[in-house]
C-alpha cells in the first residue's frame, strides 16, 4: 500500500507559480549559454561559429578594427550558421542577419577575427555582417533586415569609432583580391546608409 504524500507547503506553491508566471521569451535559448561571455550586441543572439573557424584575438588592443564588410550568404540564415559551425568550411562572419524578421546571430567574437573577407590584412581590421538571401533575389532584402542590420553596424561604428561612410562599411566585393560579387547590384547601399546614419 502506498503511502499518502505530503500536501506541499504554501511557500512551495508561491514558487512555483511565480517561474510558471515567467513568460517562455524571456528565458535565455539553450544555446544562449553556450559561451562564457555575453554577445558584443544585445540584440544578438549567440550561435558560435566553430574555433576551427576564426582566430582567437584580442582586438581592438592587438588589430585595430576600422570597417564594417557587408556580405550575402548566397544560402538560407540556418543554412549559414550550419556552414559555420562545420570545421571543414574554414569559414565565418562576426554576425548573420535573418531577411524575414532582421533576428541577428552573432557567430564570433568582435575580439577576434571572422575569417569573411578573403583578405587576411581586412580580416584583422573588420567585423563581417552576413545577410540571408541571394544577390540575384532582391527581395530577401527585406525592411527588417536592412533595419535591423542598420542598427548593428551603426553599433558596431559607435563601439569602434568607425566613420559611418562608405570608406569604412563596404561590400564583400570591394575587399582588395576579392572574386566575389556581394553584395550585388540589388543591395541598396543608399538606403543603408542613410539608416546607418539616423540610428
Amino acid at each position: 500500500m502506498e503511502r499518502a504524500r505530503p500536501l506541499p507547503g504554501r511557500r512551495r506553491i508561491l514558487k512555483g507559480a511565480a517561474l510558471a508566471a515567467i513568460p517562455y521569451a524571456l528565458l535565455p535559448d539553450a544555446r544562449a549559454g553556450a559561451r562564457g561571455a555575453p554577445v558584443d550586441y544585445p540584440r544578438a543572439a549567440w550561435q558560435p561559429a566553430t574555433p576551427s573557424n576564426y582566430t582567437v584575438a584580442h582586438r581592438p588592443s592587438t588589430h585595430v578594427v576600422d570597417r564594417v564588410v557587408i556580405h550575402v550568404t548566397q544560402t538560407t540564415y540556418s543554412t549559414a550558421l550550419s556552414i559555420f559551425q562545420n570545421a571543414r568550411k574554414r569559414v565565418s562572419a562576426h554576425y548573420v542577419v535573418r531577411s524575414a524578421d532582421g533576428r541577428v546571430a552573432q557567430c564570433v567574437s568582435e575580439s577576434d577575427i571572422a575569417w569573411h573577407a578573403g583578405n587576411w590584412d581586412y580580416n584583422t581590421h573588420s567585423i563581417g555582417i552576413e545577410h540571408e538571401g541571394w544577390v540575384d533575389r532582391p527581395a530577401y532584402f527585406t525592411s527588417a533586415l536592412y533595419e535591423e542590420s542598420a542598427r548593428l553596424t551603426a553599433s558596431i561604428c559607435d563601439r569602434y569609432g568607425i566613420p559611418k561612410n562608405r570608406a569604412h562599411i563596404i561590400g564583400h566585393h570591394e575587399v582588395p583580391g576579392s572574386d566575389h560579387t556581394d553584395p550585388g547590384v540589388n543591395w541598396d547601399w543608399a538606403r543603408y546608409m542613410r539608416l546607418v546614419n539616423s540610428v
